[in-house]
């Protein structure tokens, strides 16, 4: 078998990634300071559970690390997840938020979910966990 028999092989390489994706966390270098991490994540996409038309957002998260931080590839697969999920733009936001907290518990996290105009209609969703701290 010719090796570029593996990436093209059914499902392909991405799609067993995302499949198989997990929340990783690696330890914070620094508990004793308040800072803060942006990340921004600019391809969202996941199905509207009524029409099953696409849906496109921009998710913008900010947060304050407690014992773990959240690793970044990790994140990205785990947001592609949602690309052929019916799921609603206020559940999706919600979901996102929860299962970030439950892997990483920050002190505080906020998930802006900016989805892009449907039908004329432009819908933010915000999120947060926690108490900000000043940095």
């Amino acid at each position: 078998m010719d090796s570029n028999d593996l990436n093209t092989r059914t499902p392909l390489y991405g799609e067993r990634a995302i499949s198989e994706a997990e929340l990783i966390c690696f330890g914070n270098p620094n508990l004793q300071r308040a800072y803060e991490i942006s990340i921004e994540l600019p391809e969202f996409t996941c199905l509207c559970p009524f029409s099953g038309y696409p849906d496109f957002a921009v998710l913008r998260l900010k947060y304050q690390p407690g014992p773990r931080v959240l690793e970044l590839k990790a994140i990205k697969l785990y947001i592609n997840s949602y690309r052929n999920q019916y799921v609603s733009h206020e559940e999706v936001a919600n979901r996102i938020l929860d299962d970030l907290v439950k892997a990483c518990d920050p002190i505080w996290m906020s998930l802006d979910a900016d989805f892009n105009p449907r039908g004329n209609v432009h819908m933010v969703v915000n999120v947060s966990y926690g108490n900000k701290q000043s940095c």
